[in-house]
C-alpha cells in the first residue's frame, strides 16, 4: 500500500478522532481506512491508537509514528509544483480564529493591507477567547499567544509579543508598590483561568531568569477583561505590552518592576496541515511573518510609559492582598 496516503490517513484519524470522520473527510470508505491503519501498525510493529467505544486515542508508539508521518507528509508537500502565477491562486475565503484583544489591537492593520494585496481574499475573522479546534469549528488558521503550545499542534511562530507587569495607582497606594519579583507572591495577582497555577516569569538586567507563582481573587480568560479590571484596581495584571499601551501612557497603570522584563510570549499561527496547504493560507502566514518581523510595524511603536519610581535603599512598602 502506499505509504504517503497510509500517513495522511493516520494523521487525519489522529486529528479528527474517528475513523468515520475520516473516511468522509478522504472521500475514502470506512474499511480502507481501516486497512490503512492496520497497515500503519503492521509498519510500526507496535499498536498505534487505543480504541475504546467513545473515543481514539494514541498510544506512546501513535505518538511517535505521527511525528514521522507528520514530517513524511511535510516533505512530500515540498514536491508539489506551486502555481505558475502564485498572485493569482491567492484567492477564496480564509477562516481565521484569535482572540478580541490581539483581533481589536493588533490584527487588523496587516489583514486589512492582505485584502488590499489580495483583492480576490476573504477573510471570516472569528473572536473566540477559548482555544478553537480546528477541524470541529472549521477554522483554517487560529492565532495564539503562548509560551505553552500542544508539541501535537502544526504550527509557525509568527513573532514575540513583550508583556508587562501594572496595577492601578489606586490598588498601589492602598497595598503598596512591589520592589521585586518575589514580592508579587502576596499581592493579589489576576491570572489567566487557561492555568490552574500562574508562574509569571522574568529575566533581571543581567539576563538572569527569575519566577515567582502568583493568585489572586479574579481569573479571566480575556485579556481585556483583566486588563479594565486593573484599571479599576482590582489588582496586578500582566499584559500584553500593545493592549496595555494606552492606559500606561495616560497614567491609568502603572508599569512594574523596572528592573526585569516579563518573558515574552509567542505569536503562533496554527493550522491543519502543511501537505496541499491552500495559497491563501500560506499567503497569510509569509504575510504575518514578514509583518511582526518589520520593526515599522511590531513591537507598535508606544508612548513614554509611567513607571513604579524605585525606593531608595532601607525603605520599603509592605504589600498585601486586599
Amino acid at each position: 500500500m502506499d505509504r504517503i496516503t497510509a500517513a495522511e490517513v493516520f494523521v487525519q484519524i489522529a486529528e479528527r478522532g474517528s475513523m468515520a470522520a475520516t473516511a468522509d473527510a478522504l472521500e475514502m470508505s470506512r474499511a480502507m481506512v481501516t486497512r490503512y491503519l492496520a497497515e500503519m501498525e503492521r509498519w510500526a510493529g507496535a499498536r498505534l491508537l487505543h480504541r475504546t467505544t467513545r473515543r481514539l486515542s494514541l498510544t506512546p508508539a501513535g505518538e511517535q509514528t505521527l511525528a514521522r508521518c507528520r514530517r513524511m507528509l511535510d516533505v512530500a508537500g515540498e514536491l508539489a509544483v506551486p502555481p505558475e502565477d502564485e498572485a493569482d491562486a491567492v484567492r477564496g475565503l480564509l477562516r481565521m480564529a484569535c482572540a478580541q484583544s490581539l483581533a481589536q489591537e493588533v490584527l487588523v492593520a496587516p489583514v486589512a493591507a492582505f485584502l488590499r494585496a489580495h483583492p480576490q481574499a476573504a477573510i471570516d475573522l472569528r473572536i473566540d477567547a477559548r482555544p478553537v479546534n480546528l477541524v470541529e469549528d472549521r477554522i483554517d488558521l487560529a492565532i495564539r499567544i503562548t509560551n505553552e503550545l500542544d508539541p501535537n499542534l502544526i504550527a509557525r511562530r509568527l513573532g514575540d509579543c513583550a508583556s508587562v507587569v501594572c496595577a492601578a495607582p489606586a490598588y498601589l497606594a492602598a497595598h503598596g508598590t512591589p520592589q521585586r519579583v518575589q514580592d508579587l507572591a502576596v499581592h493579589n495577582c489576576l491570572t489567566y483561568s487557561y492555568f490552574g497555577r500562574s508562574l509569571w516569569q522574568f529575566t533581571d538586567a543581567a539576563g538572569e531568569p527569575a519566577s515567582v507563582p502568583v493568585g489572586g481573587n479574579l481569573s479571566a480568560n480575556e485579556t481585556q477583561v483583566l486588563l479594565a479590571a486593573a484599571i479599576a484596581g482590582a489588582g496586578i495584571a500582566m499584559q500584553p505590552l500593545y493592549a496595555a499601551a494606552g492606559p500606561l501612557a495616560r497614567g491609568e497603570l502603572v508599569a512594574l518592576l523596572p528592573g526585569h522584563v516579563a518573558q515574552p510570549l509567542g505569536i503562533h499561527g496554527i493550522y491543519a496541515s502543511r501537505r496541499q496547504m491552500p495559497a491563501v493560507l500560506r499567503a497569510m502566514l509569509d504575510a504575518l511573518a514578514a509583518w511582526f518581523a518589520d520593526p515599522a510595524c511590531w513591537p507598535p511603536a508606544l508612548p513614554a510609559v509611567r513607571r513604579s519610581p524605585r525606593r531608595p535603599a532601607g525603605s520599603s512598602t509592605p504589600p498585601a492582598r486586599p
